[in-house]
């Protein structure tokens, strides 16, 4: 296994820049690996990413040097350890309403005697048993893997105090788009309400010591950063709107 770099910077208290990606294609997580990004999140909860594309994209994540994180579909033993059996370094797991929701997430990631994901020799993840015992990779797994809950409802946001304090979670993620729907003003997590809620959910993590994560533009992403944000990403289609938006507006003068 790997050393999941992203995870280091993270906990070094450096930013982490990934892009998510809804559709099959290793390219593109070659393109966004070369493009000098430090993760991709593979959206399998919004997208049409299978699990055979989930590997695929895993190994050109390796092959650019960058960090595969999986979003599942739910927060379920099944559907996480497919995705971890895959390669993939850790999950980014939504709608996390309480502290029992997030202890669920950390069982499903991690082996004994942190968790009771199933152990196999033959997947991918553990080098189709190659080269390492299966004793030795679950130590590495446990080590590397990195654990996301999203808070992107009112509920997660009156638990916050104790989800922040669940041991085993990596990043406390802040949804925005989620969050501005479950609070009332959906498509607007400008809204003042939406707005003063995630300024709350962020504060709250940072007097625990943990480490928040969101998603947006380029002006959103600078306004997390000013807010000691660290694990962030923009959408691929985000990327290609800005970018092509530039390049329009230039030729066309």
């Amino acid at each position: 296994m790997n050393a999941n770099l992203m995870k280091s910077k993270l906990l070094s208290g450096q930013p982490a820049f990934g892009v998510s990606v809804m559709f099959p294609s290793p390219q593109v997580v070659d393109i966004v690996g070369r493009l000098g990004f430090d993760w991709v999140l593979l959206d399998c909860e919004h997208g049409s990413i299978s699990l055979e594309s989930v590997e695929l994209m895993v190994m050109a994540a390796e092959a650019a040097g960058i960090t595969p994180i999986a979003r599942p579909p739910v927060n379920s033993f099944e559907a996480i350890g497919q995705l971890m059996d895959r390669g993939v370094m850790g999950v980014q797991v939504p709608h996390v309403n309480t502290a029992a929701d997030a202890r669920r997430a950390v069982k499903a990631v991690k082996y004994h005697p942190i968790g009771d994901r199933g152990l196999a020799a033959g997947v991918r993840a553990a080098s189709y048993g190659y080269g390492i015992s299966m004793s030795e990779y679950a130590d590495q797994s446990n080590r590397e893997t990195l654990v996301c809950v999203q808070l992107e409802e009112g509920e997660a946001v009156r638990n916050v105090d104790e989800i922040v304090q669940v041991e085993g979670v990596d990043v406390f993620f802040v949804g925005p788009s989620d969050l501005s729907q479950s609070l009332g003003y959906p498509g607007q997590p400008d809204a003042p309400v939406v707005r003063s809620a995630m300024d709350s959910v962020f504060a709250t993590i940072a007097a625990a010591g943990r480490v928040s994560g969101s998603a947006g533009n380029a002006t959103a992403t600078r306004r997390y950063l000013s807010q000691d944000v660290t694990y962030l990403y923009t959408h691929l289609t985000t990327l290609l709107s800005s970018a092509a938006g530039a390049f329009l507006d230039d030729v066309a003068k």
